[in-house]
């Protein structure tokens, strides 16, 4: 028998819209570690996101190793040197202080990739958009940040990476596309505005901006 569907009020959308406004992009975390068995638990939820075909294509690495760790952080550290040198002036200063990753802080880090060749889901609805196979696995990364927000926890999403150098840090199949690395943890502190807006980097937009009716 199939089970009654619950009932989201008003104050269930209320606090889902919170969470959404309070979700940041955390580079600094406190060094206490969650409890045992957390990164686990918020894959599993994860894995309930919608995916092209039913194909599930989301493939999880978790990265506890010291060596490999250190492995991550080095490969960040040259590509974030690589980015510098693509500003100028005071742009090049506002760069080179900001806090792009909390690499050594966060006791939890996961990678994220795509897997291309998988045969789950029969091809159903890629025949047209290959590229939907990593919308897939972008939309359980975003089902994690979410469910790890709500416990009090932050994720940071580092991007400066090479995937290739990640793919061979991590020893992961060619076909995985790399999509994420992310940091987990507790944050230092809690912020309803965007760390890169409140450093002048960038300003949010209206949602106004972004829609075009025809």
């Amino acid at each position: 028998m199939a089970k009654s569907p619950p009932t989201f009020d008003d104050p269930f959308r209320a606090k889902l819209k919170a969470l959404l406004e309070w979700r940041r992009d955390v580079r600094r975390f406190r060094h206490d570690d969650p409890p045992p068995g957390t990164l686990r638990r918020l894959i599993s939820i994860a894995c309930l996101a919608p995916s092209v075909g039913l194909s599930q294509p989301w493939r999880f690495v978790t990265v506890d190793d010291s060596a490999r760790r250190r492995a991550i952080r080095e490969e960040f550290a040259e590509r974030n040197a690589d980015a510098l040198q693509s500003y100028q002036g005071e742009q090049a200063k506002l760069y080179a202080s900001l806090k792009l990753a909390g690499l050594e802080e966060a006791p939890l880090h996961l990678a994220v990739f795509a897997d291309r060749s998988t045969a789950q889901g029969h091809g159903l609805g890629r025949r047209t958009m290959p590229e939907m196979i990593e919308y897939s696995a972008v939309l359980a990364i975003h089902t994690l940040w979410l469910v790890a927000r709500s416990e009090g926890l932050g994720c940071g999403w580092v991007s400066i990476l090479d995937p290739a150098r990640v793919r061979a840090i991590l020893e992961v199949p060619e076909s995985w596309r790399f999509l994420a690395y992310l940091c987990i943890g507790y944050p230092e502190s809690e912020e309803d505005t965007p760390e890169l807006e409140r450093a002048g980097w960038e300003a949010r937009r209206a949602p106004a901006d972004f829609i075009v009716e025809r």
